[in-house]
């Protein structure tokens, strides 16, 4: 039996994660900013603990790992899930807007990790889950901030890797597609407060038209999508990335092959930049 910590446990994959593990045999901790609001399967549960937990404030993040630890001894397994969205081109999204999504996003994962870390050390072991997205490998018009987060959760897991492992733990990032979740609702999504009519008829906010259709009508199955992230993390190694859906595959073979004709177009010349004397 392993014990999960699932930060943004309340819905969503989050959610579906939490089931997932519950369904395997497992404890979890839900963590939600009200776990008054986590459904009733997971409250009638004696093998769910709730905590309240908003990762923007590490004074919450510290009390729930306590509570996490004295209720099971340990935790297995951190699911880094809390995040939100932002949409909007770049130029009219203002610092304010870029740094309280990357509070959440970016920081918010750093802390909570950091957190956790010092238990699993001592354990000798700990797998670390940070749920990423398909725009942490792409960049996309109309959400470079939100991409930019995922690209830093990206980074911060691939390092997380490499410095862990003399410890015993694993870190991987999962990046998933579109999935049929509230996260294009307003609840997990917002928009920049500033519309530039300029960029009307530009990728950048058909992005933001593409919402009003796409939204309740993803392609991915969040039932589907939560139990291959509880099978992959529960086997003996965790992939570095883990592509969640069709279209997170596709998309991420597109950039596979843009990279390689970058790459190919510039390497004998990228090559010929170093010192005359390096060997």
């Amino acid at each position: 039996m392993s014990t999960w910590f699932i930060t943004g446990a309340s819905r969503g994959l989050g959610l579906e994660i939490a089931r997932a593990a519950l369904r395997g045999g497992d404890t979890v901790v839900a963590a939600a900013r009200n776990p008054r609001k986590l459904p009733d399967d997971l409250q009638r549960s004696d093998r769910v603990l709730g905590v309240a937990l908003d990762v923007t404030r590490s004074e919450q993040i510290t009390a729930a790992v306590e509570t996490a630890v004295q209720r099971f001894g340990r935790i297995d397994v951190l699911v880094n899930n809390a995040g939100r969205g932002l949409l909007g081109a770049l130029e009219e999204i203002t610092d304010a807007e870029a740094r309280s999504l990357f509070d959440l996003n970016v920081f918010g994962l750093i802390n909570m990790t950091r957190a956790v870390l010092p238990a699993m050390r001592a354990a000798g072991s700990g797998k670390i889950v940070h749920i990423g997205s398909r725009s942490g490998f792409e960049g996309e018009p109309g959400v470079s901030m939100y991409s930019a987060s995922k690209f830093a959760v990206a980074g911060i897991s691939e390092a997380l890797a490499v410095e862990l492992e003399p410890f015993g733990i694993q870190s991987m990032v999962v990046e998933p597609g579109v999935f049929r979740t509230d996260f294009l609702d307003t609840s997990s999504l917002s928009t920049a407060a500033q519309r530039i009519p300029d960029y009307d008829g530009t990728p950048a906010h058909a992005t933001l038209d593409w919402i009003d259709t796409a939204n309740h009508t993803q392609l991915g199955d969040p039932v589907k999508g939560a139990a291959l992230i509880y099978e992959v993390t529960s086997g003996d190694k965790l992939p570095g990335h883990l592509s969640l859906g069709r279209d997170a595959i596709e998309r991420q073979l597109v950039k596979i092959r843009s990279l390689q004709d970058d790459l190919a177009a510039w390497q004998d010349k990228s090559a010929a930049t170093a010192c005359d004397d390096a060997a």
